[in-house]
Order: structure tokens, then C-alpha cells, then sequence
């Protein structure tokens, strides 16, 4: 079972739904650590989760890349400790180089809360194992910067190299280049993607269709 810790900054507020999400999966809480500490010792997966740390000033992600816990962030994925940045979190791992590439304003300038479906690129990371390739399913998106940005060579290489996570299987309502929803890391060990997984856990929240994330990572 992995020991598993979610990130807190200020202004950042889907941290109770992740939890919730990881206790029924994995059957145990993780540990909350708020942005100032830095020592991450003891665990396996560390969760960024979505909202507006810091209030998106700057750009977002942009302050809280920048906080105190962030070299453990950085020091734990060194040493090959896994990492899931979702939404928000997306954005502070590609703002703290973590990710290739940037996430910019979303295409039509709207902020957008809605469900879309995502198609899943391998099933054979530590993140999707639960899931089939090429699997769709439903998670609900809430940004106003969702579009997904890099430059040619760089998309190129997440396309050769295998590290697109997932693609949006429906209207690519933010414009992210190659319908990308999702990557990975080089090493498959860090996951960012900005719909929302851990709203769709349990039947009584409309659906489980983001379960399969956390079963995945509870069987490692």
C-alpha cells in the first residue's frame, strides 16, 4: 500500500474530495501536509490537488510552484516517489518543471465546469492498470486554464516516447493541443491531468468512473 500525502495551499480547495477518494480506495486517510513543510520522508505518492492556490495570481500554479514543500516535490520524484497533479496541480508541476509544457487560457476564454470523457492512452502505468487502453470514461473539468501547450518538438516527443496519459475523447473544449488531457513523466511516475477523477468515486456522487485511478494506485 502506498503512504500517500496531499498538498495544501492556500486558496486550493479539492483537497477533502481527493482524500475521500484515496481513503476508499486505498482504506486508510493520507497525510495532509500544508505548502510550508518540507520534509516528505515516509511517503510513496504525493497528490496535488485542484483549485487556485494563491489565487491564480501570476499565472497559475505559478506562486505555489514556488512554495517551501516543492523541493521535497522535487527531491521525492528524484529519488523515484510517484506524483498525481490534477487540475491546479497539473499546473503547479508543469510551472515547477516537473512537466513539460504549460497550461494556458482555455480556448473560448470561459471558464468551464462540465463533464467530458476521456479516452486512456496505456493501461500499463501505475495510474491506469484498472483501466483498459483505450478505455472512455467520464470526469468532470473545472478550469478557466485547461489548454494544454508545448511546443512541436516537445508534443512530438510525448506522442513518440508513449507519455500521453489521456486525450479528451469528445469536444476538445479548451483547445489543448492534440486533444491532450493528461501526460506523464518520462519515467511514468508523475501523472498531471486537469479533469477531475476524484469527483466520480462512488455511485452517490453520479458515477465511479474516476475509481479506477485510485484502485490502481491502492494495488501497487
Amino acid at each position: 500500500m502506498l503512504a500517500t500525502g496531499i498538498l495544501i495551499f492556500p486558496g486550493i480547495n479539492r483537497e477533502r474530495d481527493m482524500a475521500m477518494a484515496v481513503e476508499q480506495s486505498f482504506g486508510k486517510a493520507p497525510r495532509m501536509i500544508w505548502h510550508k513543510e518540507t520534509d516528505l520522508t515516509g511517503l510513496d505518492l504525493i497528490i496535488i490537488p485542484g483549485g487556485f492556490s494563491f489565487g491564480d495570481y501570476l499565472r497559475c500554479g505559478a506562486m505555489a510552484a514556488h512554495s517551501p514543500v516543492m523541493q521535497g516535490v522535487k527531491a521525492h520524484a528524484a529519488r523515484g516517489g510517484y506524483v498525481l497533479g490534477v487540475c491546479n496541480g497539473f499546473q503547479i508541476l508543469t510551472e515547477a518543471g516537473l512537466l513539460p509544457g504549460a497550461l494556458l487560457r482555455n480556448a473560448g476564454l470561459r471558464f468551464l465546469s462540465m463533464d467530458t470523457m476521456l479516452r486512456v492512452e496505456r493501461n500499463d502505468t501505475i495510474f491506469t492498470a484498472h483501466y483498459q487502453k483505450g478505455q472512455v470514461f467520464r470526469a468532470p473539468l473545472a478550469h478557466g486554464d485547461g489548454n494544454y501547450t508545448a511546443d512541436p518538438a516537445t508534443l512530438d516527443r510525448l506522442e513518440g516516447e508513449g507519455l500521453v496519459a489521456f486525450r479528451y475523447a469528445d469536444e476538445n473544449r479548451n483547445g489543448s493541443a492534440r486533444a491532450i488531457a493528461g501526460i506523464y513523466s518520462p519515467n511514468h511516475r508523475i501523472l498531471g491531468l486537469m479533469p477531475h477523477p476524484e469527483d466520480l468515486v462512488d455511485p452517490l456522487m453520479g458515477g465511479s468512473d474516476g475509481k479506477p485511478l485510485f484502485d490502481s494506485l491502492a494495488a501497487a
